[in-house]
């Protein structure tokens, strides 16, 4: 990672805001996922890194079903450079899920992305995290801007 995603990476870091005041209202798009069997752990919820992986699915899914693009094809491309997650309440298979998708920041090269999992039809959420994409050059790794298709995505269907 170079130097100017770090800088990026810094200047995005800002505490998350607090879970237990926020509700599905609070998110303008909501996916929704169903756990899997191999979800749970051997203390019979979905384990912590599964979580990850929901926020990954949901807001890559909703960025290409948004601009209509491959997203992975693109000559920039959005590097997850932070994530975070607090666990509310536990969920467990086979618990349908809906994760909620909201904007905390759009920077010139950074999507910061409010992100929840609730249980299927819940107000409150069971986790609550934060996802940060930083677009860079496909191909050199260099910070660019956020490509004009991603940015009039967000900023007319997030915000």
């Amino acid at each position: 990672m170079n130097l100017g995603v770090l800088r990026v990476i810094a200047a995005s870091a800002a505490p998350m805001s607090d879970p237990t005041k926020e509700t599905r209202a609070d998110y303008r798009h909501v996916l929704a996922i169903p756990t899997r069997w191999m979800d749970n752990d051997t203390y019979g919820h979905v384990n912590n890194v599964v979580y990850y992986s929901y926020f990954d699915t949901a807001v890559n899914g909703w960025l290409m079903d948004a601009t209509g693009a491959d997203i992975r094809t693109l000559p920039e491309i959005g590097l997850v450079v932070e994530t975070s997650c607090r666990y509310l309440r536990p969920l467990s298979f086979p618990e349908e899920l809906e994760v909620g998708i909201a904007m905390e920041r759009v920077g010139n090269s950074s999507l910061v992305y409010r992100v929840a999992i609730f249980g299927r039809g819940d107000a409150e959420p069971a986790a609550h995290g934060r996802f940060v994409h930083v677009y860079v050059d496909s191909k050199t790794r260099q910070s660019r801007p956020v490509p004009a298709l991603i940015r009039l995505a967000v900023e007319s269907q997030l915000l």
